[in-house]
């Protein structure tokens, strides 16, 4: 919704002052002119992206226009899934996490948390940070490790995209400056008629570079502002349970590995540790039988 509200205030500020200012609409009105800038700015995506660079900005376009991909709600119940984890095998052994990990879907503790369960990319995450503590493979600080590691993996998949909406903004206002030379080449094949042909000729030559920028400066390039934080919010979600399972596989207590968690967010979105407390207080395990 934001981003509907953001395009049409360029909108109506760009046309609207242009209508202020005297001109009419259908002067833009330039189906060459678009043809041109959307078919060249569309050829340079494609040959610049690989097929899975196009995929991630599809999807990152589509999430755009849901907002940001994770709330202060989606905080809360990833804090107390991990809570709820860490208790369990803080007092039954990491074996007892095993059915949890190895079967999430499954999960009781995970089945209590929607919000975070249908977070297929967290969960898998999740899931393979604890695993090799479960197996008992690797030390504290090996898994620290392996987790920067796979996180910087996901930063580079992340930011794939945006560098490549980036360039295309980038050459936007170049290829309105080249529909806007093709329009006075149609000029000059036109320069002995009629007057009035050549007003228009060199009309649409200008609109070329004018929709060029505004495409580059309006839309493009803000559109890549705006993967970038959206890919910038996953990345901070996976970095606050990388915090927290590193936290615990060190021997915190429960308690205490979520509260590094929570130190990670931004003020936004992270409850206060009293807050924190109380929001945990009422998760307790089911007695052993």
């Amino acid at each position: 919704m934001i981003i509907f509200i953001g395009i049409a205030v360029v909108l109506c500020s760009v046309f609207g002052g242009f209508v202020i200012g005297g001109g009419h609409l259908f002067w833009l009105l330039h189906l060459n002119e678009l043809l041109i800038i959307g078919g060249g700015g569309l050829g340079a995506l494609i040959i610049m992206s690989p097929r899975k660079v196009l995929r991630d900005m599809a999807k990152g376009m589509f999430l755009s226009l849901k907002g940001m991909p994770h709330g202060r709600e989606a905080y809360e119940q990833l804090l107390k899934v991990l809570y709820e984890l860490f208790l369990l095998g803080r007092r039954n052994g990491m074996i007892a996490l095993e059915e949890h990990v190895l079967e999430p879907a499954n999960s009781p503790i995970l089945k209590k948390y929607p919000t975070f369960a249908e977070n297929r990319d967290a969960v898998e995450f999740l899931c393979s940070s604890l695993r090799p503590i479960i197996d008992g493979r690797i030390k504290p600080d090996q898994l620290r490790l392996l987790l920067c590691a796979e996180i910087e993996r996901k930063e580079t998949e992340h930011f794939a995209p945006v560098n490549v909406l980036t360039k295309v903004g980038d050459s936007m206002p170049g290829f309105g400056i080249v529909a806007a030379v093709l329009g006075i080449v149609i000029t000059m094949a036109s320069i002995d008629g009629p007057i009035e042909n050549i007003g228009k000729h060199v009309a649409a030559a200008l609109v070329g570079t004018f929709l060029g920028i505004l495409l580059a400066y309006g839309f493009v390039n803000p559109l890549a502002v705006n993967l970038d934080f959206i890919g910038s919010a996953d990345l901070d979600f996976i970095r606050c349970i990388a915090a927290c399972v590193t936290g615990f596989a060190d021997g915190m207590a429960p308690l205490t590995a979520v509260e590094l968690g929570r130190r990670g967010l931004s003020s936004e979105l992270r409850p206060t540790a009293e807050g924190l407390e109380e929001m945990l207080k009422p998760i307790k395990l089911p007695a052993q039988s």
